[in-house]
């Protein structure tokens, strides 16, 4: 009997022993943490409502920051000429998803440098057709897909507002970056619209800060009557700077970010990029439960904002027509 209890409590501790090792075992062998990696061309303090719109998105398929999925953030500060080397530096980590967002800038230069083992999502302003990131909108191919906004199609919305807010334009001006793949599309848009309307279209580029000053001395040399800003990450970093010089000249001005007129602007007409910007997690966890890029067809955002600054309306000496009031989804006192 004692020989039975005593080969009792053997097994029993072997027992015990092996249980203690079990969770450890299991842990060794459970799969590691998805991991995104995110590419913008904005910077990091530009970022949080995109990003919280972002990890929205992911949300409601299922995923959690520090849960369930893990995000490797990489930001150009508005610097495209930065994009390849960090879009290089994300592929090195081996990243499950690549998510390029903040600019059309970032699309274009991840799309040559992502392989085709990493699937890739995107939101951008300009046509990913034309500009070679997917063959089609409907079947996007290859390891390719993301959300579409209107951006340079703006352009021509933006003069026909601006021409109705200030019908004694007889010159408009546009505030463009070079670097922007977008720019001969947005420009195209513009001189139509312009012509329709007999108007004369002035384009001044900038592409650095101490580039802004001269631009807008440009733009009064050139007897400019409104202006309207293209979209650019870089411009939407410098709103404040941009918003602020176009009141000291009395331009009224049109942007298609709502952030501009939040930062004194005058108005802004454009997709919501935080709504896109949801879309993108959405299909970004699509993409991380096993969905191919080439089944999702390109999403285009449809939903759009009309955002008037009063206060900026009164300090240009601007009486908003009732058909614009009437318009606006939103009007800031």
């Amino acid at each position: 009997m004692q020989f039975d209890q005593l080969r009792r409590r053997e097994f029993i501790t072997l027992l015990g022993g092996a249980a203690a090792t079990w969770p450890l075992r299991a842990q060794a062998q459970q799969p590691s943490m998805p991991v995104i990696g995110y590419l913008s061309t904005r910077s990091l303090g530009d970022s949080a409502l995109i990003v919280a719109a972002f990890r929205k998105g992911l949300h409601e398929v299922g995923y959690t920051e520090g849960r369930n999925v893990a995000i490797e953030f990489r930001f150009a500060e508005g610097h495209h000429d930065r994009l390849q080397a960090l879009t290089a530096d994300l592929v090195r980590r081996q990243v499950n998803v690549f998510v390029a967002t903040g600019g059309t800038a970032s699309a274009v230069a991840a799309k040559p440098i992502v392989p085709a083992t990493i699937p890739m999502v995107f939101a951008m302003g300009g046509d990913p057709v034309k500009l070679g990131i997917v063959d089609g909108l409907a079947r996007p191919g290859g390891n390719v897909t993301g959300i579409s906004f209107l951006v340079s199609e703006m352009a021509a919305k933006h003069v026909q507002l601006l021409n109705e807010l200030a019908p004694k334009t007889a010159v408009i001006g546009f505030l463009a970056n070079p670097n922007n793949p977008n720019l001969a599309s947005a420009a195209t848009e513009a001189q139509k619209a312009a012509d329709m309307l007999s108007l004369k279209l002035v384009v001044v580029n900038a592409s650095a800060e101490r580039d802004f000053d001269s631009a807008f001395t440009t733009l009064v040399q050139q007897r400019v009557d409104s202006l309207f800003v293209e979209v650019d990450p870089f411009f939407t970093d410098q709103r404040a700077r941009i918003a602020a010089l176009a009141a000291r000249h009395a331009l009224p001005s049109i942007y298609a970010l709502r952030e501009f007129v939040d930062a004194g602007g005058l108005m802004s007409y454009g997709t919501s990029i935080t709504d896109a910007n949801r879309q993108l997690g959405v299909y970004t966890g699509r993409v991380l439960k096993g969905t191919k890029p080439a089944e999702l067809p390109v999403m285009q955002s449809t939903i759009f904002e009309l955002v008037i600054n009063l206060k900026a309306a009164k300090a240009l000496g601007l009486e908003v027509p009732t058909s614009i009031l009437l318009r606006a989804n939103e009007l800031i006192e």
